[in-house]
C-alpha cells in the first residue's frame, strides 16, 4: 500500500464471517501451505524487495506466472501473462554532462550539477567571475539573496533562480554559475523530479569547495568548458495477468500489487536507519498477491460461473498506482463487461485479538449491503463467538490508496481488503514470519464467499461516492481536493479527479486539469505542489492558475 495512506472514515460492525467454519478443513490447510509458500518467496531476499523495474519485480513477475500458468489461467497480458509499462522517474543528469575549469574535471553530483530546467547546449568560454560580459557565463553568489530572505518561510531558493533568471539571455548572459559563500545553507541538489519547463540558458550550481577553489579570485580569467546534458529517466514495471473465460456476459476482476519498497530508493520508506536495508513487503503486498493466487486457484473449480474472473497483479502501486491506471487506460478486456473489481492489500496481519477487517468501496454499489449481510449487522447480540468471527469497518469511499481507486475512476463497483496498518508498514520489518497465515485464509474465504454469492446476480450497479483523502497531512494543514496523477510526466500537477465539495471544485477545476500555479508558487511537480500548500492555512484565498487542454485559466480557490 502505498505511502500516503488515507485515514480511513468508518463505522465499525460485527459480523460472523460469511460461510467460514469452526473448524480448519484440509482444504482450508491446504490453502494456508499455499498462502505461506507465496509470501515466503516474494518476501524472500533474493528478490530484493521487489522494486518495480528491478530484477526482483522480474523474479516475482516470473514467479505468479508460473502459478497462473499452473492454475490453468489463460494468458491475459499483452506478452504472454505481463503487461509492461513505463515508470518516469523524473530527469536525469546525462554521462556526457561535464563541466572543465582551467582544465580540471569537476565532478558531477559533488562538485557541480546542473539545474533540470537546464537546455542541452555546449559553451566554451573566457568569463572572468567578477564581469557580466554579453557573450559569456554570468556568476552569481547566493550569499546576498539567502542572507536577506533567512527569515521568510515562503522563500524557494529554486523557484527565485528559475524565476528571476528565465529571460538573462536577453542580456547577454550564455549561461548562469551558481554558488554560495554564505554561512547560510541553500540545501540545492539535484532534483529529478523538477519537471519545470527548459530556459533559454543553462543553470549550473558549483559547490563550496569548488567555488572557494575557482572564483576566489574574482577577476582572474577562467578557460571554461561546459556540456548540458538532460534527459528523461525510465524504467519499466509489469503486470501480470491471468484470465478464467467461462464464456459469460460478464467479468470479475480480482487484484493485488506484488511490487514494494527495493532499498527504499523512492524515499517512501518509514525506515529511520538512514543505512539502505531490504524492504521484504511481506504483508506490503506479498500477502494480498498470495490471496489473489489463491482465490484463482479456488474459482478455477468453482461452480462460480457466471462471470468471467480476471486476475490482475499490479505493480508500480508504491509509486503511485502506476500499474492499475495503465491497465484500466489500457485494458486487455472491455471494461464495459466489468460486473466489479476485488481489491486486496495488505491482508496478512489480521488480528487474532480484535479480528478486525476493513473493507472499503463499501458505497459503489447498493448491491454489497446485501450480499455481506448488513442485515445481521443490526443484531450484535447474536454475534457468533467462534474463532473465525470477524469484526468488520466499512468505509464506504470508492478512492484510497490502493489499486482499486483506478478502476473506480472507470465507474467500476469495487470493494477494498485491509487488515489493517501495523508498526512493520513501510520497514524493513515487514516479514514473512510476521503473517497470521490462518486469518489470511479467513478474509480468502470471506471474498470467494462474496463472489459465490454474487454469482446469481445481474451486473452491479455502481454509485459514485465521497472521496477520501489521499495524502499524508504531516507537511500542510490545507487540501485542494484533487487526486493527482502521479504518472503524470509533464509539467504541473495534473488532477486524476476532483472531490465534491473541496476548494478545487468549488473553483471549477475539472478532472483532467494542470495545475502549473497556486499563488505566488509556480507548481512543475508533486512535490513542490505540496510545499506550496505547506504554506496556506485553512480560510485563506489565493489564485490557482491551471491549464485545461491548450487554454491557460485562473480561479481563485478558499482552502
Amino acid at each position: 500500500m502505498y505511502s500516503y495512506f488515507s485515514k480511513l472514515l468508518i463505522i465499525t460492525l460485527l459480523l460472523a464471517a460469511c460461510s467460514s467454519p469452526k473448524s480448519i478443513s484440509k482444504t482450508d490447510t491446504q490453502t494456508v501451505d499455499n498462502l505461506k509458500a507465496h509470501i515466503q518467496y516474494l518476501a524472500d531476499d533474493k528478490l530484493e524487495g521487489r522494486r518495480t523495474g528491478t530484477k526482483g519485480e522480474e523474479l516475482a513477475m516470473e514467479y505468479i506466472s508460473k502459478q497462473f500458468k499452473t492454475i490453468g489461467l489463460i494468458p491475459k497480458g499483452t506478452e504472454y501473462y505481463s503487461q509492461s509499462f513505463p515508470v518516469n522517474d523524473g530527469k536525469q543528469m546525462d554521462g556526457v554532462t561535464e563541466f572543465i575549469i582551467n582544465g580540471n574535471k569537476l565532478e558531477p553530483g559533488k562538485d557541480f550539477f546542473i539545474f533540470p530546467f537546464s537546455p542541452d547546449q555546449k559553451i566554451e568560454a573566457l568569463p572572468s567571475v567578477a564581469l557580466q560580459e554579453v557573450g559569456m557565463p554570468w556568476f552569481f553568489d547566493l550569499k546576498e539573496t539567502l542572507e536577506t530572505n533567512k527569515d521568510n518561510p515562503h522563500f524557494d531558493l529554486v523557484d527565485y533562480i528559475r524565476t528571476n533568471f528565465k529571460g538573462i539571455n536577453d542580456r547577454g548572459a550564455i549561461a548562469m554559475i551558481f554558488y554560495n559563500t554564505s554561512s547560510i545553507e541553500d540545501k540545492l541538489a539535484f532534483d529529478p523530479k523538477d519537471r519545470s519547463e527548459k530556459i533559454a540558458v543553462p543553470a549550473v550550481y558549483v559547490s563550496k569547495d569548488a567555488a572557494k577553489k575557482y572564483f576566489s579570485d574574482k577577476s582572474a580569467t577562467l578557460n571554461i568548458k561546459l556540456r548540458t546534458s538532460i534527459s528523461e529517466k525510465n524504467r519499466t514495471g509489469h503486470n501480470v495477468i491471468g484470465y478464467i473465460d467461462n464464456d459469460a456476459a460478464t467479468t470479475v476482476i480480482l487484484g493485488a500489487h506484488f511490487d514494494h519498497l527495493g532499498y527504499g530508493e523512492d524515499g517512501n520508506s518509514r525506515n529511520t536507519s538512514h543505512e539502505p536495508a531490504i524492504h521484504n513487503g511481506a504483508d506490503d503486498n506479498a500477502s494480498g498477491t498470495a490471496a489473489l493466487i489463491e482465490l484463482a486457484r479456488i474459482l478455477k473449480s468453482s461452480n462460480a460461473t457466471n462471470n468471467n474472473y480476471l486476475f490482475i497483479a499490479f505493480s508500480g502501486e508504491e509509486l503511485g498506482l502506476f500499474g492499475s491506471k495503465y491497465f484500466t487506460e489500457h485494458p486487455t478486456i472491455d471494461l464495459k463487461t466489468v460486473n466489479y473489481m476485488i481489491n486486496m492489500d495488505m491482508v496478512g496481519r489480521l488480528n487474532d485479538s480484535t479480528k478486525v477487517l476493513t473493507i472499503g468501496g463499501y458505497g459503489t454499489s447498493p448491491e454489497w449491503s446485501n450480499v455481506i449481510r448488513k442485515d445481521y449487522f443490526n443484531l450484535p447480540n447474536k454475534v457468533k463467538k467462534t474463532g473465525s468471527s470477524l469484526t468488520i469497518k466499512f468505509d464506504s469511499s470508492g478512492t484510497g490508496p490502493s489499486d482499486h481507486t483506478s478502476f473506480y475512476r472507470k465507474d467500476i463497483p469495487v470493494l477494498f481488503y485491509f487488515t489493517g496498518l501495523h508498526s512493520d508498514y513501510h520497514k524493513p520489518s515487514d516479514d514473512a514470519d510476521k503473517i497470521n497465515y490462518a486469518g489470511e485464509q479467513v478474509v480468502v474465504q470471506h471474498i470467494y464467499s462474496v463472489i459465490e454469492s454474487l454469482n446469481e446476480k445481474p451486473q452491479l450497479a455502481f454509485l459514485k461516492t465521497r472521496e477520501t483523502q489521499t495524502t499524508t497531512s504531516a507537511r500542510f494543514s490545507v487540501s485542494m481536493g484533487i487526486m493527482p496523477d502521479y504518472t503524470f510526466a509533464g509539467t504541473g500537477v495534473r488532477a486524476d479527479g476532483v472531490s465534491d465539495g473541496k476548494p478545487a471544485q468549488k473553483a471549477g477545476l475539472q478532472a483532467g486539469d494542470i495545475i502549473i500555479q497556486l499563488g505566488e508558487n509556480n507548481i512543475s511537480s508533486l512535490e513542490n505542489y505540496m510545499q506550496a500548500l505547506g504554506k496556506f492555512k485553512k480560510g485563506e484565498k489565493t489564485k490557482v492558475k491551471f491549464k485545461r487542454g491548450n487554454e491557460t485559466m485562473e480561479a481563485t480557490v478558499e482552502f
